[in-house]
Protein backbone atom coordinates (compact mmCIF):
# COMPACT_ATOMS: atom_id res chain seq x y z
CA UNK A 1 0.00 0.00 0.00
CA UNK A 2 1.72 3.43 -1.01
CA UNK A 3 0.60 6.28 0.82
CA UNK A 4 0.55 9.83 -0.93
CA UNK A 5 1.22 13.19 0.84
CA UNK A 6 1.34 16.43 -1.31
CA UNK A 7 2.31 19.47 0.33
CA UNK A 8 3.78 22.90 -0.85
CA UNK A 9 0.87 24.47 -2.17
CA UNK A 10 -0.19 28.05 -1.15
CA UNK A 11 -1.13 31.24 -2.50
CA UNK A 12 0.92 32.84 -4.93
CA UNK A 13 0.18 36.52 -6.98
CA UNK A 14 0.55 35.62 -10.83
CA UNK A 15 3.62 35.71 -12.22
CA UNK A 16 5.06 33.45 -9.03
CA UNK A 17 6.37 30.26 -8.76
CA UNK A 18 5.63 27.31 -6.46
CA UNK A 19 7.21 23.52 -6.18
CA UNK A 20 5.02 20.73 -4.74
CA UNK A 21 6.16 17.69 -3.66
CA UNK A 22 4.80 14.10 -3.46
CA UNK A 23 6.00 12.24 -0.36
CA UNK A 24 5.33 8.48 -0.52
CA UNK A 25 5.13 6.25 2.58
CA UNK A 26 4.45 2.60 3.39
CA UNK A 27 6.44 1.67 0.04
CA UNK A 28 8.71 2.41 -2.39
CA UNK A 29 7.94 4.67 -4.71
CA UNK A 30 10.52 3.63 -6.71
CA UNK A 31 8.07 1.04 -8.95
CA UNK A 32 5.91 3.93 -9.97
CA UNK A 33 4.68 5.76 -12.19
CA UNK A 34 3.69 9.16 -10.67
CA UNK A 35 1.60 12.42 -11.84
CA UNK A 36 0.58 15.54 -11.14
CA UNK A 37 -3.19 16.56 -11.47
CA UNK A 38 -5.58 19.00 -10.58
CA UNK A 39 -8.68 20.09 -9.94
CA UNK A 40 -10.82 23.55 -9.61
CA UNK A 41 -14.29 23.74 -8.84
CA UNK A 42 -16.64 22.66 -10.98
CA UNK A 43 -14.03 20.90 -13.31
CA UNK A 44 -12.91 17.49 -14.11
CA UNK A 45 -9.60 16.38 -12.73
CA UNK A 46 -6.91 17.01 -15.40
CA UNK A 47 -3.54 15.94 -15.85
CA UNK A 48 -0.75 18.38 -15.43
CA UNK A 49 2.94 15.92 -15.71
CA UNK A 50 3.63 12.35 -15.35
CA UNK A 51 7.45 10.86 -14.79
CA UNK A 52 8.00 7.28 -15.26
CA UNK A 53 9.39 5.26 -12.38
CA UNK A 54 13.36 6.64 -13.57
CA UNK A 55 12.60 9.37 -14.88
CA UNK A 56 12.93 8.08 -18.66
CA UNK A 57 9.99 9.42 -19.66
CA UNK A 58 7.72 12.48 -19.03
CA UNK A 59 4.48 13.60 -20.20
CA UNK A 60 3.55 17.18 -19.95
CA UNK A 61 -0.21 18.11 -20.25
CA UNK A 62 -0.90 21.57 -22.16
CA UNK A 63 -1.68 23.84 -19.38
CA UNK A 64 2.20 22.69 -18.13
CA UNK A 65 4.12 23.25 -21.33
CA UNK A 66 6.78 25.85 -21.02
CA UNK A 67 6.41 26.22 -17.50
CA UNK A 68 6.28 23.33 -15.31
CA UNK A 69 8.95 20.77 -14.54
CA UNK A 70 8.16 17.31 -12.91
CA UNK A 71 10.95 15.48 -11.23
CA UNK A 72 11.55 13.03 -9.34
CA UNK A 73 14.10 11.76 -6.51
CA UNK A 74 13.25 8.27 -5.95
CA UNK A 75 15.78 7.84 -2.49
CA UNK A 76 13.93 10.50 -0.72
CA UNK A 77 10.97 9.06 -2.38
CA UNK A 78 9.49 12.31 -3.58
CA UNK A 79 8.44 13.72 -6.98
CA UNK A 80 8.03 17.49 -7.06
CA UNK A 81 6.53 19.59 -9.17
CA UNK A 82 8.42 23.09 -10.19
CA UNK A 83 5.94 25.52 -11.16
CA UNK A 84 7.06 29.02 -12.91
CA UNK A 85 5.03 31.94 -14.25
CA UNK A 86 2.16 31.00 -12.92
CA UNK A 87 -1.64 32.10 -13.67
CA UNK A 88 -4.90 32.41 -11.78
CA UNK A 89 -5.99 29.55 -14.23
CA UNK A 90 -3.32 27.48 -12.32
CA UNK A 91 -5.71 27.72 -9.61
CA UNK A 92 -6.82 24.15 -8.48
CA UNK A 93 -6.37 21.54 -6.11
CA UNK A 94 -3.29 19.73 -6.98
CA UNK A 95 -2.75 16.25 -6.43
CA UNK A 96 -0.28 13.54 -7.24
CA UNK A 97 -0.90 9.93 -8.21
CA UNK A 98 1.08 6.63 -8.06
CA UNK A 99 0.62 3.83 -11.32
CA UNK A 100 2.55 0.72 -11.06
CA UNK A 101 2.10 -0.69 -14.42
CA UNK A 102 1.21 2.01 -17.37
CA UNK A 103 3.28 4.46 -19.79
CA UNK A 104 3.48 8.14 -18.66
CA UNK A 105 1.12 8.96 -21.70
CA UNK A 106 -1.77 6.11 -20.27
CA UNK A 107 -1.25 7.39 -16.93
CA UNK A 108 -1.67 11.29 -17.71
CA UNK A 109 -3.99 10.67 -20.72
CA UNK A 110 -6.66 8.58 -18.65
CA UNK A 111 -6.09 9.80 -15.80
CA UNK A 112 -5.45 6.28 -14.59
CA UNK A 113 -4.35 5.67 -11.04
CA UNK A 114 -3.56 3.33 -8.19
CA UNK A 115 -2.98 5.81 -5.42
CA UNK A 116 -3.95 8.92 -4.78
CA UNK A 117 -2.92 11.55 -1.60
CA UNK A 118 -5.12 13.90 -0.29
CA UNK A 119 -4.10 17.23 -2.66
CA UNK A 120 -2.55 20.52 -1.87
CA UNK A 121 -4.43 23.76 -2.56
CA UNK A 122 -2.72 25.98 -4.94
CA UNK A 123 -4.21 29.54 -5.33
CA UNK A 124 -3.14 32.65 -8.20
CA UNK A 125 -3.99 35.93 -7.19
CA UNK A 126 -4.05 38.10 -10.31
Amino acid sequence: QLHLIESGGGLVQSGGSLTLSCTASGSTMDSYGVGWFRQAPGKKREAVSCIAKDSSNIFYGRAALGRFTISRDNAKNTVYLQMNRLKPEDTAIYFCGAELRSSVQVMCGQVLIDYWGQGTQVTVSS
